[in-house]
């Protein structure tokens, strides 16, 4: 049976592969694998500037403003980008779309290794988000709509510790570029050698086929049923719309506080080298891969509102500790674990969360709209700590605004429904 067979195929640790894979047909391990390969090229492509903002800061005497900015326009752009996506991948596919989001950013990718200046790579990591934006939810829904209800959190938040892969072979190759390589070549490299897992994970995408959901519902809209775009922003759909979007700024303005200036907060103001900023951030990694792993099985376990509620507790606790405490360097070594566990946890009940607040005729329209709404505001965040750096600090800021960020997630769950178990073929009611 294909259901046993391909189990051996995966390139998940065995610890990982339980029973709930097993039961997958051949065509649903290949969009697992797909989607996780997917999650850690994007997680690459897009963590590799963290990497190397305090280098375009000495190289090109950018200031933290205009550094943030590079940060918050791909951002920005990812949340216009992602809706698009989320639109088209409704009305022509999934799988189709996926394809033309991952070129898209890869190119992006590789074309900002060549870049002279502020302005041009200010441009291009604007094109870059564009394309950026659209993986996540979509690749979301696709998995999302092939696992069966009761595993739907663990499948979905197991996809998204490719994130940690990813960041983890970014931190990896960060280290060795900047000690082989002049610095004014190293930033470079990182962004040039983004663009080749993509093309694999492209080339597995097209034999990926449509999940019956979306197929279904397809051949429904054909029969005479056209659903409008604005949907989402209708009763019963409007409330889920809007508090998942609130939701998701809390998320990602957190996170992308405290991860885009991190790199930079250990190398300009705690004067660490580039192989102990990269070993400080490993520690950091191993952390958050663990969270998603646990966040994944807890969101399935005990639902997804406990989840957020316990993972944004500790991401506040963890960001506090980390930043405004006078540790040492070891114990700040020791204490990025928890940090990454909760900062990266909290992401791996999101997918699961958003595929189940819509029906399938709005699903790819609606999960994109929310997360990338998120994204959008989230964005500003970088830009604001770095505007703050000036007079509070750069550890103040980051901890000001993540801290304030995971409130929002404590407050909005509260006004949420949990969904766990729920039939993606229910329509919402307006709770």
């Amino acid at each position: 049976m294909t259901t046993t067979n391909n189990i051996s195929q995966t390139s998940l640790p065995a610890a990982l592969i339980p029973g709930w894979y097993a039961e997958l047909g051949a065509d649903g391990k290949r969009a697992f694998k797909a989607s996780f390969a997917g999650w850690a090229t994007d997680a690459f492509d897009f963590m590799v500037f963290s990497f190397v903002l305090a280098s375009l800061i000495d190289l090109w005497g950018l200031d933290r403003s205009k550094a943030g900015l590079l940060g918050t326009v791909t951002l920005i752009f990812s949340s216009i980008g992602g809706w698009i996506a989320g639109m088209l991948a409704d009305r022509y596919g999934r799988v189709r779309v996926l394809q033309w989001t991952i070129l898209w950013f890869s190119f992006c990718t590789l074309a900002i290794g060549f870049a002279q200046n502020f302005e041009q790579i200010f441009v291009l990591r604007a094109l870059q988000g564009l394309g950026f934006g659209g993986e996540w939810a979509v690749g979301a829904v696709l998995i999302g709509e092939i696992i069966a209800p009761q595993h739907r959190g663990k499948a979905v938040g197991l996809v998204q510790s490719g994130w940690a892969i990813g960041w983890g072979v970014a931190a990896i190759l960060y280290s060795i570029a900047f000690t082989l390589l002049p610095e004014t070549i190293a930033w470079r490299s990182l962004f040039w050698v983004g663009i080749l897992p993509a093309l694999l994970v492209l080339y597995i995408r097209k034999h990926v086929p449509e999940p019956q959901v979306f197929v279904a519902e397809s051949a429904r809209r054909i029969s005479g049923h056209p659903v409008s775009v604005w949907a989402i922003f209708a009763p019963p759909l409007l409330r889920r719309t809007l508090l998942g979007a609130l939701l998701c700024t809390g998320i990602q303005g957190g996170f992308y506080a405290m991860s885009t200036w991190l790199p930079a907060y250990l190398r300009l103001e705690r004067h660490l080298s580039v192989f102990n900023t990269g070993a400080y951030l490993f520690v950091i990694i191993a952390g958050s891969f663990c969270g998603y792993v646990v966040g994944a099985y807890l969101a399935d376990y005990w639902g997804r509102r406990r989840n957020f509620i316990m993972f944004s507790a500790l991401s506040m606790v963890s960001v506090y500790l980390y930043l405004t405490l006078p540790l040492s360097n070891q114990q700040m070594l020791w204490l990025g674990f928890p940090l990454g566990f909760s900062s990266c946890g909290i992401f791996s009940g999101v997918g699961a969360y958003l595929t189940e607040l819509h029906p399938s005729e709005s699903r790819a329209n609606g999960q994109s709209f929310t997360y990338n709404f998120g994204r959008g505001i989230g964005a500003l965040f970088p830009g604001l700590v770095g505007i703050l750096s000036h007079t509070a600090g750069l550890a103040t800021a980051i901890a000001i605004f993540s801290g304030a960020a995971y409130g929002v997630v404590l407050l909005t769950v509260l006004l949420l429904p949990e969904t766990k178990g729920a039939s993606l073929e229910a329509q919402p009611t307006s709770e």
